[in-house]
C-alpha cells in the first residue's frame, strides 16, 4: 500500500474547511467557564487541558490554529482527522509485517499481526465514520445534534476499543524488535484516538447544555 501521495488525509482535511462552513458553538458558549483564550493558540492548548495527553494534543493541532482559529467544532473535527491519518498509517504498517510473517518461522507472530491489523481496519473505518459524521452536523442545541455526536462518541470509543485489542494476541509473542515496533506504534495511535475523543466528548457536552437551556427558556 502506498501511503505516500500527495493529497494526504490531513491535508485533504485541512482543505475541507475553507471549502465547507459547518455548525458551531461560538467561543463564548463554549468556553463560558474557562480562561478566555486570545488567539486560536490559546484556545486549542486551553481545550487540550481537557484530554489524557495535552502536550501531545496540542502538538499534533496547534499547527492548524489558522483553520481551527477558536470553534470547538472545528477543533474537534481536526483531532478526528489526525486520529484517523495515524490509525491508517498504522494500518500500513502492519499489513506490510503481516505479509513478511506468513512467510517466518513463527505462526505466532503472523497470527497476531493479522488479527491487530482487522482490528486497526476496524478502527480506521469507525474513525471515518465519526469524520464524516462531523461533517454532516447541524446547529448545536438540537436533538439532531445530540444523537449525531452520539454516534461519534460510540464510534471513537469503539475505535480506541479496538486499538487497544489490536495488541493483545502478542503476549504470546516473543520479545523482538518487531513486537516492540508494533506494541510502541499502537500505543502512540492509541494516544491520538484518546485525544480526539476527549475533544469530540467536550463538544457534544457543550452543545447538549445549550440545549437544555433553550427547553428551559
Amino acid at each position: 500500500m502506498n501511503i505516500k501521495h500527495p493529497l494526504s488525509p490531513l491535508f485533504l482535511t485541512f482543505l475541507f474547511f475553507y471549502l465547507h462552513p459547518i455548525p458551531t458553538l461560538c467561543s463564548a458558549d463554549y468556553d463560558a467557564n474557562t480562561t478566555t483564550p486570545s488567539n486560536a493558540t490559546d484556545f486549542i492548548r486551553i481545550s487540550c487541558s481537557a484530554t489524557l495527553y495535552p502536550d501531545l494534543c496540542f502538538a499534533s493541532l496547534s499547527g492548524y490554529a489558522n483553520a481551527i482559529q477558536q470553534d470547538p467544532a472545528r477543533l474537534a473535527r481536526t483531532a478526528i482527522g489526525v486520529s484517523l491519518s495515524r490509525a491508517r498509517h498504522m494500518a500500513a504498517f502492519v499489513s506490510n509485517l503481516s505479509r513478511e510473517a506468513d512467510y517466518g518461522a513463527d505462526p505466532r507472530a503472523s497470527s497476531a499481526l493479522h488479527d491487530c491489523f482487522s482490528n486497526m481496519g476496524d478502527a480506521v473505518d469507525e474513525i471515518r465514520g465519526s469524520l464524516n459524521e462531523m461533517r454532516r452536523l447541524v446547529n448545536p442545541g438540537s436533538e439532531s445534534f445530540r444523537f449525531q455526536m452520539g454516534n461519534v462518541q460510540t464510534w471513537m470509543s469503539a475505535a480506541l476499543t479496538d486499538e487497544e485489542t489490536c495488541t493483545d494476541g502478542f503476549e504470546d509473542v516473543g520479545d523482538g524488535p518487531m513486537k516492540t515496533a508494533v506494541c510502541e506504534r499502537a500505543a502512540n495511535v492509541k494516544k491520538f484516538t484518546s485525544n480526539a475523543l476527549a475533544l469530540a466528548n467536550s463538544y457534544a457536552e457543550k452543545g447538549t447544555h445549550k440545549l437544555l437551556n433553550e427547553k428551559n427558556v
